[in-house]
């Protein structure tokens, strides 16, 4: 019988081997601001979510060293990055390669598609996972566009530098 040990972690996938962990405590004040200029710009997002407005939602971008959790409720935001050896209990779980999440937030790629060719996975309360993409999908722009925003030339120019990238790719990681 073979024994599963939870204190050594995986190897790291994709770009993260290239990379040290981030100081997550550093990304925090990104993400905080991110999902409040997203609400901000987008409040009828949260309509849209209906009951699922409360739910958790891990989103797993394959190839990074950690794992994000979302809390989409207008009354108490929560966008977290997580370690990976501390993936948090979600209601849903969405998994893909970091350019087909970033296609999706972007309003260029199709959920459907993505999920039917297995790019991406799904766990947990898929009803809730479709109200996300619902609302998603009838948001006027792009909420990639709308973080990159937030920062300026630089953050307009990394975005560009990372759909150009991801178009390369073909998407994925």
């Amino acid at each position: 019988m073979t024994e599963i040990s939870h204190d050594t972690p995986a190897p790291r996938p994709g770009l993260s081997r290239l990379l040290p962990p981030p100081p997550l405590f550093l990304l925090q004040p990104v993400l905080n601001r991110v999902v409040h200029r997203v609400a901000r710009l987008h409040p009828s997002l949260f309509d849209r979510l209906g009951p699922h407005r409360t739910a958790r939602f891990v989103i797993d971008a394959r190839g990074l060293p950690f794992v994000m959790l979302l809390v989409p409720d207008p009354d108490n935001l929560v966008f977290r990055a997580l370690p990976r050896n501390r993936e948090p209990q979600g209601d849903a779980r969405i998994a893909g390669g970091f350019f087909d999440l970033l296609g999706l937030v972007d309003g260029e790629s199709d959920g459907d598609a993505l999920f039917f060719s297995r790019d991406l996975d799904i766990t947990g309360n898929t009803e809730a996972v479709v109200c996300l993409r619902n609302a998603l999908d009838d948001v006027e722009g792009s909420i990639a566009e709308d973080a990159a925003g937030l920062f300026g030339a630089p953050g307009r120019a990394i975005l560009a530098a990372l759909r150009r990238t991801g178009d390369r790719r073909g998407g994925t990681s």
